[in-house]
């Protein structure tokens, strides 16, 4: 069993690609970097050799990984974990407060409407998951 604690990478060493399982990083001779052969993505080495950065990434968070021994961990989880606990709270604000709220009003005649207005709203939190989590 590996242990939880990160390994220094080695820079003559290949490693899996972070990003795409199927790729293999290997060392870019003259430099503390990494080229994939698969996907084409440059990584630098940084924090005295523990962590492996993305360089060139249209991605708007900054992404880096840890070597474990046998797999990478990401080093930054960033906003993406948020997302579903925020979503979880407003489809719950939604669900137990507003539309109980919004169907005592004196406008609630028809019911269709408030009921439509609550779906969407309800979408909302579930689609931001959705974008987070797809890749």
């Amino acid at each position: 069993m590996q242990s939880q604690k990160p390994h220094k990478i080695d820079l003559n060493t290949e490693y899996p690609c972070p990003c795409r399982r199927r790729g293999r990083i290997v060392p870019i001779v003259l430099t503390e970097a990494f080229g994939c052969n698969r996907c084409q993505q440059i990584f630098v080495v940084e924090e005295n050799g523990y962590l492996l950065e993305q360089l060139s990434t249209t991605y708007p968070y900054k992404q880096a990984w840890r070597w474990m021994g046998d797999r990478w961990t990401k080093a930054y989880t960033g906003m993406k974990d948020s997302y579903l606990p925020l979503a979880m709270g407003i489809v719950f604000a939604l669900l137990v407060v507003w539309l109980p709220l919004a169907l005592q009003s004196p406008l609630s005649s028809n019911i269709i409407p408030w009921v439509l207005v609550a779906l969407i709203l309800a979408l909302l939190p579930a689609l931001m998951v959705w974008l987070a989590y797809r890749r």
